[in-house]
């Protein structure tokens, strides 16, 4: 059993509150959208309301990354957004942070400094092993409990993640609790069950493949993008030397694997029976049958779109990971758009969070039962593994 905030007793109760708010970064090195601090804003209000002292727990970017900076603006930006005060502290566990932690008022936030400023974050230890981490060791004694809502982080067993709910009482956030009934018995979910896979992600997306099809949890795989090419280059498929050095760099040596996949499930995973390529500046379908062709594919064409339809029309469960083709640029959306919009006339669907979330707003679309915020961590659950985070919540 997982406790939620429902079980807290928060009034006057020191909150040590994991959240993922890793961000686009503009050029001044500052945050540039929003989106995951707002999926957060119902635990971090509802935990303030009811009188909590909250420290939020957050990092952003990886060390080296050009994206790897303080939480500085990020605690500007929760200022806006909450109606509780906010703060910020440049230390995350060391004296300076314990005051201020210590000294907050009920309803206040304290944004703290980045957990990848120190090195142990960015490494994975069981969670007992974690509790004994600098961080972990230096916030327990001023922490009366612990929350985690950072689902998109999840699958990664790191200090922040895992080691608070040895020596604290852990709770789930609103975040975390949404994500966990939505994905955590993805076994349970109606049938026919379709996976959507596409994106650029190949080798994340073959082995994804190869789980739901061999424990039975896909009725059919539908490849689109980048993966749909390759199952299509290990069918036999000649696509022209432009893609298949894509699918070459990208697939590797997971083309194997794809072939076996193939020999094992053939009828259930379905190849994209034309693709959008670009010529003379223009959007020009090609049906698989006239391939090869000079140009890269860059998008799934109308007739695989209707295809796909006709399969996800009869789908109990839908789940979508990845775009369709390169939606970024319009002539090439089209497939995305169509296709996720197909995915709707499911009995249920799910958006496998990351670049597939990503694509579903910069489009505009909606309709879906469920959009996760992880992706990796969405991917886990949606393939019946269990998430290091949410075990230690147990």
């Amino acid at each position: 059993m997982i406790r939620t905030l429902d079980d807290l007793d928060a009034d006057g109760v020191a909150v040590g509150v994991r959240v993922d708010i890793n961000s686009p970064i503009g050029p001044d090195g500052t945050l540039a959208d929003d989106a995951r601090l707002r999926a957060h804003r119902d635990t971090l209000a509802e935990l303030a309301d009811r009188g909590a002292r909250v420290a939020v727990l957050a990092h952003q970017g990886r060390p080296g990354g050009d994206d790897f900076t303080t939480l500085e603006s990020h605690a500007a930006r929760f200022d806006d957004l909450l109606p509780a005060p906010v703060e910020y502290v440049d230390a995350t566990f060391c004296a300076a942070a314990r005051e201020r932690v210590d000294a907050l008022d009920p309803g206040t936030v304290l944004v703290l400094e980045n957990t990848r400023f120190y090195s142990e974050e960015v490494l994975q230890f069981p969670p007992e092993t974690a509790a004994e981490t600098y961080l972990v060791r230096g916030l327990v004694p001023v922490l009366d409990a612990y929350v985690n809502d950072a689902f998109a982080t999840a699958h990664r067993s790191q200090p922040s993640m895992v080691g608070f709910p040895v020596d604290l009482p852990g709770y789930a956030g609103r975040v975390m609790e949404r994500e966990l009934d939505a994905l955590g018995n993805i076994e349970e979910t109606p049938e026919p069950r379709v996976y959507c896979l596409g994106g650029a992600k190949v080798d994340d997306s073959i082995e994804v493949a190869a789980s739901v099809l061999d424990s039975g949890l896909a009725d059919a795989v539908l490849t689109s993008g980048v993966v749909g090419n390759s199952f299509l280059h290990a069918s036999g498929v000649d696509l022209g030397a432009e893609s298949t050095r894509v699918v070459n760099d990208r697939a590797g040596d997971r083309l194997a694997q794809a072939e076996r996949l193939l020999s094992a499930y053939g009828d259930r995973i379905h190849r994209p029976v034309d693709v959008a390529v670009e010529r003379d500046g223009e959007r020009v379908e090609v049906p698989v049958s006239d391939l090869p062709v000079e140009e890269a594919a860059m998008d799934v064409g109308s007739g695989t779109v209707d295809a796909y339809g006709d399969v996800l029309a009869d789908a109990g469960t839908a789940i979508l990971n990845g775009p369709a083709g390169v939606y970024e640029d319009d002539r090439f959306a089209a497939g995305t758009c169509d296709l996720f919009e197909a995915a709707t006339a499911a009995g249920y669907t799910i958006v496998g969070g990351g670049d597939t979330a990503a694509a579903i707003r910069r489009l505009g679309l909606d309709g879906f039962d469920h959009v996760s915020t992880g992706g990796g961590a969405a991917l886990a659950l949606l393939t019946g593994q269990s998430l290091p985070a949410v075990e230690a919540l147990r």
